[in-house]
């Protein structure tokens, strides 16, 4: 991991209290090139009305257009929760350079979790880190869920 992973992965968090403060699944994502944020995104499906909504999503979308380009193969995403595998799917034809996760997802994950995206398949992989500031990552989603209990 990188110095700067850390304080990345932060600001995908503080994106991810900003969903839970819309009452929307509490994920994050911010995606970085040369060291400068280009995007950051939280869950908006409840509120747009779209169940492809997802932070990565909308990061994805929104790093395209800042850089005026469909690839992203300099750029690292950061997100709170193991992406799914739509998400996946998106970083590969988005070709991100790094994938860096918090959380695992076992209901949702198509990283590792509820399937292994199928990476040796695609023209593309991106360098994946999971793991990172998991426990943060994981409480703001289990005190989400918990709250609607």
């Amino acid at each position: 991991m990188k110095k700067d992973d850390f304080y990345f992965m932060r600001q995908a968090l503080k994106e991810a209290e900003q969903a839970r403060k819309k009452n929307e699944v509490p994920v994050g994502a911010v995606i970085v090139s040369g060291g400068n944020i280009l995007s950051r995104a939280h869950n908006q499906c409840v509120s747009l009305n779209d169940p492809t909504a997802h932070a990565e999503i909308l990061a994805i979308r929104e790093a395209c257009q800042v850089k005026g380009n469909e690839r992203l193969n300099d750029c690292d995403l950061y997100v709170t929760l193991e992406p799914c595998p739509m998400c996946a799917g998106a970083a590969v034809l988005s070709r991100l350079k790094r994938l860096v996760y918090g959380a695992d997802d076992p209901k949702g994950g198509g990283i590792r979790s509820i399937m292994e995206f199928p990476f040796n398949k695609t023209n593309h992989t991106p360098e994946i880190k999971r793991g990172f500031l998991s426990e943060e990552c994981g409480k703001i989603l289990k005190d989400f869920f918990r709250s609607k209990r």
